[in-house]
């Protein structure tokens, strides 16, 4: 589905972003997806990095991903959620070893919804599959504790894991197809997500945001 030499040309912008508590994974995600390795010196994101890749779909068009990896320490909060407009994806993304990471997804859900494209199609990610696959006792949210809290509020839910690599890429390419498959509800005629961005897109030199 993924291909990386398909940068010169596509048919549609989208904007991501990776949101969450710190310490949830999110850069190492990121860094899973795009180099299939993990960073050699991991830091924690200070304000917000940025990254491209582009994906063929399911359809047959071409999709460049604009994905924003952002902090989750307070002190940069004003600063991450100025990057959440015009995006029309999010990776929400846990820890299913803390609880208190899974709690704090209300408040970033709310962030994203009152920022964000009014349209945002939200993955709600947990990850650490890796720790409580080799300790189980180590899982402090369930699999139908997330997900029910996910349909709750209109999200799509994935377990990924970082470190080996499981649902990644799974998570990332299902939101994009989502994304793309989902009709806006302002627009007619089945106009799809990203069809706002999609007039400037065709263009190796446009840009989004």
């Amino acid at each position: 589905m993924t291909d990386n030499n398909i940068d010169e040309s596509y048919d549609y912008l989208f904007k991501i972003v990776l949101v969450g508590d710190i310490s949830v994974g999110k850069t190492f995600i990121l860094s899973r997806y795009l180099k299939n390795a993990l960073p050699k010196t991991p830091k924690p994101t200070i304000g917000v990095e940025f990254a491209t890749r582009s994906v063929r779909l399911r359809s047959g068009r071409t999709v460049k991903a604009q994905i924003w990896d952002t902090a989750g320490q307070e002190r940069y909060h004003a600063i991450v959620s100025a990057h959440y407009r015009r995006a029309i994806g999010a990776l929400l993304v846990f820890d299913i070893t803390n609880k208190r990471s899974f709690l704090n997804t209300e408040r970033w859900i709310s962030d994203l919804r009152k920022t964000a494209d009014p349209d945002i199609v939200i993955m709600l990610v947990g990850n650490k599959l890796d720790l409580v696959q080799k300790d189980p006792t180590l899982r402090q949210v369930s699999t139908d504790e997330a997900l029910k809290f996910a349909q709750e509020h209109g999200m799509l839910y994935e377990e990924t894991s970082a470190i080996t690599g499981t649902g990644v890429k799974e998570a990332f390419e299902h939101l994009l197809e989502e994304i793309h498959g989902r009709p806006r509800s302002n627009a007619g005629l089945g106009q799809d997500l990203g069809s706002k961005l999609a007039q400037t897109s065709t263009k190796k030199d446009s840009k989004c945001c």
